[in-house]
């Protein structure tokens, strides 16, 4: 019995048996909350989709992503042509959804952290993966990170159009502030963020002078292409990796163009192309500090009915698992 606040997935899928070309959606197990042995299995990696946006400033269906995600799970092969290597190597288990209050977006946060605490305690050599939900939802899964592992110094990757370093006492606990919720908490030190991917007119001066105060290393796109997106990414790695113990990837999928993503609450021009996006990730997934990641604030709802921003969504999280594959099996 699970002993914190989750539900069954919000879409489930038949799983075809014995498929010679497999889609993932006949790869990732999902748990039904009756067959409980599936808890006893050793699992690579455990998903959790967090559907809140209720946090979020602007108005976002980012709480639908979760859904849509699984939805989409038909459209993509386990098999990544780039890389020739198939992810049915890799054991994943779908937990389902953290449980959302209607209501009280404090609630929805402390269920988040609790979820992340559970999941940590339950599956230690497993990697957990949140599917969000608007960027608020970074700064619980951080928090319920460290209360695990309180000893352990955690840095963050973060991939973003936004620093995301508004004040709390005039904004509050919203997608605009995780990360100096983290850095005001003394959860994560300033030093260990980096930020790569902001570009243009989306950021006020008053956070720049904030980052820079607080130590923040922030790298904008134009900055990260003039020396190269690989090179940028690895960098940063290395970087972390030499400071702290847990590296947590956040990917906010707002850093895309609105031409390659149209679908997020605050889409922007400027931006990254997906197969940039697509690069980070897969080298954030080798790097074996990297412990934990998410995707946020995907709003399907603004999407077209082509659903490109899902898809790239999807995309991503393949990509990176493409990456960790490679990591487990090196």
């Amino acid at each position: 019995m699970l002993k914190y606040p989750i539900e069954p997935p919000a879409f489930f899928w038949q799983r075809s048996k014995q498929v010679e070309d497999p889609k993932v959606k006949d790869w990732i197990n999902q748990f039904n909350h009756r067959d409980e042995e599936v808890l006893k299995e050793k699992w690579d990696v455990v998903l959790v989709g967090v559907p809140l946006s209720r946090s979020s400033i602007s108005v976002s269906g980012a709480s639908e992503f979760p859904e849509y995600f699984r939805r989409s799970w038909k459209g993509f092969s386990t098999y990544n042509l780039d890389y020739e290597r198939d992810l049915m190597d890799l054991s994943v288990l779908d937990l389902g959804d953290v449980k959302m209050h209607v209501t009280d977006i404090q609630k929805c946060h402390s269920n988040i952290k609790e979820v992340m605490v559970g999941i940590k305690k339950e599956f230690p050599y497993s990697f957990p993966v949140s599917i969000g939900g608007d960027h608020s939802i970074t700064a619980m899964t951080i928090s319920g990170l460290k209360e695990v592992s309180p000893e352990k110094e955690i840095g963050i990757l973060q991939l973003d159009t936004h620093l995301d370093l508004r004040d709390l006492s005039e904004n509050g606990p919203s997608n605009g502030t995780p990360i100096r919720n983290l850095i005001e908490q003394g959860i994560v030190d300033g030093k260990n963020v980096y930020n790569i991917g902001l570009h243009g007119f989306f950021n006020g001066e008053s956070l720049l002078t904030f980052a820079k105060e607080k130590g923040v290393n922030y790298i904008t796109l134009k900055a990260a292409r003039k020396k190269g997106i690989t090179e940028t990414i690895l960098e940063a790695l290395h970087e972390l990796e030499g400071k702290v113990d847990i590296i947590y990837l956040t990917v906010d999928m707002d850093v895309l163009d609105v031409v390659f993503a149209p679908g997020v609450p605050a889409s922007t021009p400027g931006g990254m192309r997906t197969d940039e996006l697509f690069d980070a990730v897969y080298l954030a997934g080798k790097s074996a500090k990297v412990m934990a990641m998410d995707i946020v604030c995907l709003d399907p709802t603004r999407d077209p009915s082509a659903q490109p921003t899902v898809k790239a969504g999807v995309y991503t999280f393949l990509s990176f698992l493409t990456g960790y594959m490679e990591r487990k099996h090196s």
